[in-house]
């Protein structure tokens, strides 16, 4: 708006009307016609203090106040469309304008239009939501201070590490402390916070450590695989600061120095033996630290977050996420892998390749080419290797499933005397699993020698003796007597026949000439 009283009073003071418009920023045609129409209106300095631009305005150009008033934006409105998704202020100007054309009013344009949107969010609301979105962004760090947890015993200290996550919009805050900073409690104070917000924001602003980026260069990120499974399983997208910009995150940067006086400072005097104590003093001071109202505008971060953040955040999934750790290694000759001196079994035709393991508190799952191979149930302490069937060999299957049962039941599906002989193999041994050798070898024959062969050998070599050895049916087999019907007991020659041809003595005297 054109500053009349300035005008006036410079008017007042003889300056030319180039000089006054150059100090009022206003053009010379608009300094000559305030003056005229001054003179005409008999409007001169001074005035009184009361008198404004606007009834200055309105007595030297009456006409003007006939015009219609420019239609003023619904900033609730505003508001409460800015909080949603790729929603800005651009975009809303032009459906206001659009509205504005389409009911016959005259619209602010886009620069006094922001203005009414700053005024209000400003004076009525915790948040300005020009560059933030509610439930958009929480960014996440490592507090620089520790506090010392104490032995009971030996009054020895060690160091406790604060994890902070602040909401970009709120700056509503989370605080927890944990015995270290390595991808467990980094992940876990992660969940944790998930838990304590209700929801999950849709970015996540780490620093760059290595238990959530791998690398971070100008063209390549590669986010640590345990970090981006969790950030993933919560529907998150990992944006990391720039490596020494901490300008990208300034909401934790500065939560950080103030939960250093407000929580850690002022817990500085208080002696915890453990990290839950510590916790539960932690979570009383965040409470007053969250409540305490701000300095600058109505509300508390609390109050920001219940109103206008909380409700979009994303849900959180029906369980908390489980930590996993990856590892690789490459599979041996007996397919087991080794997960904290627990052996577990993979597809045998991996043998010599590099996999990925997956480990979580209660499963250890295999992954190749980023495919699923295996997956069992974690076991600990020291406990027999875990095997599935499905990833032996054929071979080794069949050895992994022999038992007297299985010999049996096979071998009563070839006739009574194959199972008489799997019998004998079976009792003539002391331990039963010494007996599998032949039995195995019984069964072999079957891949060579019709089922009725083997039962007709079988019952040959139980004629000869009621424990013949497996190299006994094999040269019946081999020579072809189970071809042959057994002599009966009449057939046989008696010992007692007294029409034997006997050689006399003079067979064996031969001829005196030889």
């Amino acid at each position: 708006m054109v500053d009349y009283r300035e005008i006036l009073r410079l008017k007042n003071l003889g300056y030319t009307q180039r000089q006054i418009a150059s100090s009022v920023h206003s053009s010379r045609k608009t300094i000559s016609d305030v003056f005229a129409r001054a003179d005409e209106k008999e409007l001169f300095w001074p005035l009184t203090e009361a008198t404004t631009n606007e009834d200055i305005r309105r007595m030297l150009y009456p006409e003007r106040i006939q015009r219609r008033e420019r239609k003023m934006p619904d900033c609730a409105y505003l508001h409460k469309e800015m909080a949603k998704s790729s929603v800005t202020l651009t975009l809303l100007w032009t459906e206001y304008a659009q509205q504005c054309r389409n009911e016959g009013q005259i619209p602010y344009q886009y620069t006094q239009f922001c203005d009414h949107y700053r005024d209000y969010a400003r004076k009525t609301k915790a948040t300005m939501r020009i560059k933030r979105k509610p439930g958009e962004v929480l960014e996440v760090d490592w507090a620089g201070s520790t506090l010392p947890v104490y032995d009971q015993h030996t009054g020895e200290t060690t160091p406790a590490y604060i994890f902070v996550a602040s909401l970009a919009c709120s700056l509503y805050s989370y605080v927890e402390a944990f015995s270290h900073m390595k991808a467990p409690n980094w992940i876990q104070g992660h969940v944790n916070a998930f838990r304590f917000f209700s929801g999950s924001p849709r970015i996540l602003v780490p620093d760059n450590l290595r238990t959530a980026i791998t690398k971070n260069t100008r063209d390549t990120l590669i986010l640590n695989r345990s970090y981006n499974e969790m950030a993933q399983y919560y529907n998150c997208a990992v944006i990391p600061a720039r490596p020494v910009s901490p300008k990208d995150k300034p909401n934790v940067e500065g939560v950080v120095g103030v939960i250093s006086t407000w929580i850690l400072a002022a817990l500085r005097n208080e002696k915890f033996f453990t990290i839950a104590e510590m916790n539960n003093a932690i979570q009383e001071k965040l409470r007053v630290f969250n409540t305490k109202p701000f300095q600058k505008k109505r509300g508390s971060r609390w109050s920001a977050f219940e109103e206008e953040e909380k409700a979009y955040l994303q849900p959180l999934p029906a369980s908390p996420y489980e930590m996993a750790v990856w590892s690789t290694a490459k599979v041996p000759f007996d397919y087991l892998i080794t997960v904290d001196k627990n052996k577990y079994s993979v597809p045998f035709d991996l043998i010599g390749h590099t996999v990925e393991i997956r480990t979580t508190t209660h499963t250890v799952e295999v992954f190749f080419h980023n495919n699923r191979v295996a997956s069992h149930i974690r076991q600990y302490g020291y406990g027999e290797p875990q095997i599935q069937p499905g990833h032996m060999p054929l071979k080794h299957r069949k050895y992994l499933t022999n038992s007297a049962d299985t010999f049996l039941d096979w071998a009563k599906t070839v006739g009574k005397s194959t199972q008489a002989l799997m019998q004998s193999f079976i009792n003539a041994v002391k331990v039963e699993q010494m007996s599998y050798k032949n039995c195995r070898a019984l069964m072999k024959l079957a891949d060579t020698y019709p089922l009725s062969r083997i039962e007709q050998a079988c019952s040959r070599a139980l004629f000869y003796t009621p424990t013949p050895s497996i190299r006994t049916l094999k040269t019946i087999l081999k020579t072809g007597q189970d071809k042959i019907q057994p002599e009966s007991a009449a057939d046989r020659p008696s010992s007692k026949n007294t029409h034997a041809f006997i050689r006399g003595i003079d067979y064996f005297k031969g001829d005196a000439n030889d």
